[in-house]
């Protein structure tokens, strides 16, 4: 049976020696780009690759796009065959900040198709405080045979889309951006130019798919606390946005542990939203959307 969504320490200590599967790290720091590979260099989990987040997990940034445009899928599926990604290749992906990250590849991965691939759960925190196994070796690999390289285009919404939907009044679809509340709000912004969020868009920060410990909240929590998202609308109306597409697969991530599969991604995300300077801006509690999430 394969790992679609998480995977845990103990289950993944057992495959360690797994020709089969591939190991993917990814930690990273979006205010200091090298720390995770220096990281990642000291110590990582054995046989683990590096994943960066804007070499390997984004395209080219240009006057129109946010911070992390999606990668070429080409491109994407000629770097995952170098490091010998198969179609039937179990993959496992982990960060050092509660999935925010490792959830982007996750989330690349089933864009081209791929459904094996799990999220590390706890991630490299766990692991250590597990007391189990690392190395500082870099891994080689033989690579491996093509992967088909088609992208899902359904999964992904784009600018145009939003700003019709708006003027639709947000009749088909319903933004859930996975900013803190402060950056939603528009009470700080610490990395974008312009602060606040698409009117209309609802807030539901990562930060609420995790327990105290940085590891995902069972099922059933999640699940009551997407449908109280939701309210009444079906999965598939939903689109996960963040500040430039990462943290939002995290979201995204946690609708398909809660059962809910079927969201998409807003790939540009703020970052892209405030390039055209015609796209409205909302900032302040009365412009947001509101729900409470359930204990």
């Amino acid at each position: 049976m394969p790992f679609e969504t998480l995977i845990d320490c103990q289950q993944l200590a057992r495959h360690l020696n797994d020709a089969a599967w591939r190991l993917f790290d990814c930690r990273f720091d979006l205010m200091d780009t090298a720390r995770g590979e220096r990281n990642y260099a000291q110590a990582h989990l054995p046989g683990a690759i590096y994943a960066h987040l804007d070499r390997e997990l984004s395209g080219a940034v240009s006057a129109s796009t946010g911070r992390h445009p999606l990668p070429s899928p080409d491109v994407l599926c000629r770097w995952l065959e170098s490091h010998a990604v198969m179609p039937d290749s179990q993959v496992v992906v982990y960060d050092d900040c509660g999935g925010a990250i490792a959830a982007r590849l996750w989330w690349l991965l089933r864009w081209l198709g791929h459904r094996p691939v799990a999220l590390l759960d706890g991630g490299w925190p766990a692991w250590t405080q597990a007391g189990l196994p690392t190395d500082d070796a870099q891994p080689s690999t033989r690579p491996a045979s093509r992967l088909p390289g088609h992208a899902d285009d359904l999964q992904v919404v784009d600018s145009n889309t939003i700003r019709q939907q708006l003027d639709a009044d947000n009749a088909g679809l319903l933004l859930i951006d996975a900013r803190s509340a402060e950056r939603f709000r528009g009470d700080a912004e610490p990395i974008d130019p312009v602060a606040g969020h698409i009117p209309g868009a609802l807030n539901l920060p990562l930060q609420l798919n995790l327990t105290s410990d940085a590891r995902f909240k069972p099922a059933a929590h999640l699940h009551a606390l997407y449908k109280a998202a939701l309210h009444g609308r079906p999965p598939h109306e939903a689109v996960a946005m963040c500040g430039s597409g990462i943290t939002a697969c995290h979201n995204l991530l946690a609708m398909e542990i809660a059962g809910l599969p079927g969201g998409r991604l807003y790939a540009g995300s703020w970052s892209e939203w405030i390039r055209d300077p015609t796209h409205p801006v909302a900032t302040g509690e009365q412009a947001s959307t509101h729900f409470t999430p359930p204990d």
